[in-house]
């Protein structure tokens, strides 16, 4: 087989992929491992598998691939006496969790001809005519791409959820069932792309988050901005969330490109102003989405406005969900997806599990578990989601430790109380200790829940919307979400509900 042949019907497949080093056993790791191992066998010279930690259960799972015929190390060093042949490996699938600054990585890279992420190489190996709509950012990436995939479906594609929720992409490329793949893609996934080149890109908000693994906030934002880096090659479109500062800087940037030098379209949504303001008006952009004066989802494109639904028709509650509600839609829209289809599938689209999901009562009280707020700006969001309800917020957890005067200032604003628990407790509280809102301490989650129970009265609201990650007291933030609906549960019941 020639190493420099692609497979006809593939974006770019080629028929050789030569030595294959997995960095990593994650989900990815695994998946990669397993394509290697399985549909590409006969195209693969040979694996490699760094593994990582040596802990039991890599030590299990690496055993389990080096009967199969795979060379396993342990260990986070790729040295140059790994590689099969002088010339090092030809490709480098690096599960994202492995940070491109750190020494696992370098090695690798070092020892590699390339170093792509597991989404880059799921799109080089799914067909053709395949398309491709890829959403990242800071927060709302799963909600957008969960309603932008039930939209898609709604039309009567063949579309899936992939990536960070759902199969991999690369098990779903395998599976060969979907022919528009709605990939989530994180910035730790898109900094190890190089030709990844989506039909349509979604860039939701960037704010400051996972500066440990990106070492710098330019990092971070270059390493987002990669969503739509080659968008040329395939004439695509990327909808921007120019109500983000950031966005919205990379917003003008393209629009000062001329448009054949460009050789991609871009939607931008809102404005510096918000959600309801249209950049066509503001700026003269050819396309906008935006909530009109009836508070009606918009998009333009070119000379045609298309008015969808009523952002108080959507079942995800908040303008930040109206932000997201129109950023899959304009995708869509992109894709060519009928406008009518559009409407009903925004409509009958309900809230995911842990992002201001609804869990019950406990004597009158509504209780709503938004576990994945682990950052200040998604907890923004879920504060200003309840209109003139006054939520009594649970913050805390495992401390990120961003600044807090932003969230001590939304939280007087907008809630009845605050209760602050776990490893930021304290530090939280101290934040709070001028603040005009009453705020409480708890040690653990589960009290935090009572100590805001006994605040509450009939038509309050209990929101857990922490602000941290749960690393202090649960495995992850879905953990941590069921936990708190499963002591909703047990209170109701012992309520008599």
């Amino acid at each position: 087989m020639d190493a420099t042949k692609l497979i006809a019907g593939r974006k770019h497949a080629p028929e050789n992929l030569g030595d294959v080093l997995v960095l990593g056993l994650g989900k990815s790791g695994k998946a990669v491992a397993e394509y290697c191992l399985g549909p590409a066998r006969d195209r693969v010279a040979s694996l490699t598998i760094a593994v990582g930690a040596d802990t039991p259960g890599n030590r299990a799972q690496g055993e389990s691939y080096a009967a199969r015929g795979a060379r396993v190390a342990f260990g986070e060093f790729v040295s140059a006496d790994l590689a099969p042949s002088p010339t090092g490996f030809s490709l480098c699938i690096a599960s994202p969790g492995i940070s491109e600054f750190g020494e696992f990585y370098g090695s690798a890279k070092a020892v590699s001809a390339e170093v792509i992420s597991e989404v880059e190489f799921a799109w080089r190996e799914s067909a053709a005519d395949s398309r491709w709509l890829a959403i990242t950012g800071t927060n709302g990436k799963t909600t957008t791409t969960a309603l932008a995939a039930h939209l898609l479906a709604g039309c009567g594609l063949r579309a899936a959820a992939v990536g960070n929720i759902g199969d991999t992409c690369l098990d779903a490329v395998s599976a060969g069932e979907t022919d528009v793949y709605v990939a989530e893609v994180s910035s730790y996934q898109l900094a190890s792309t190089r030709l990844f080149a989506p039909d349509v890109a979604v860039l939701l908000n960037i704010t400051p988050d996972h500066l440990k693994w990106h070492r710098s906030m330019d990092n971070y934002i270059a390493a987002k901005a990669r969503v739509y880096k080659n968008l040329k090659s395939t004439g695509g479109v990327v909808v921007m969330d120019a109500t983000n500062d950031i966005v919205r800087a990379q917003v003008r940037a393209l629009k000062a490109v001329p448009d054949d030098e460009r050789g991609f379209d871009y939607i931008p949504l809102g404005a510096a102003a918000g959600l309801s303001a249209d950049m066509h008006e503001v700026c003269g952009s050819r396309n906008a989405a935006f909530l009109d004066a009836q508070g009606m989802l918009c998009v333009r494109q070119g000379e045609n406005v298309c008015r969808l639904v009523a952002a108080d028709e959507l079942q995800i509650p908040g303008e930040h969900n109206a932000g997201n509600a129109l950023a899959a839609a304009a995708a869509a829209l992109a894709l060519g997806a009928d406008p009518e289809a559009l409407r009903a599938g925004l409509r009958s689209f309900e809230p995911l599990a842990h992002r201001i999901e609804p869990c019950g009562t406990v004597s009158g009280v509504a209780c709503y578990n938004d576990s994945k707020a682990t950052n200040v700006d998604a907890t923004l969001k879920a504060l200003a989601a309840f209109g003139e309800k006054r939520p009594i917020v649970l913050l805390g957890g495992d401390d990120k430790g961003t600044d807090l005067a932003v969230l001590v200032a939304e939280v007087q604003a907008h809630c009845k109380a605050a209760v602050c628990y776990g490893a930021a407790g304290p530090r939280f509280l101290e934040a709070f200790s001028s603040a005009s809102v009453p705020t409480h301490a708890a040690q653990h989650m589960a009290d935090a829940f009572e100590v805001a129970l006994s605040l509450a009265g009939p038509g309050d609201i209990v929101l857990l919307s922490p602000a941290c990650a749960s690393f202090d007291e649960f495995d992850n933030f879905e953990q941590r979400g069921d936990v708190f609906r499963d002591l909703v549960k047990a209170r109701s019941r012992s309520a008599g509900h």
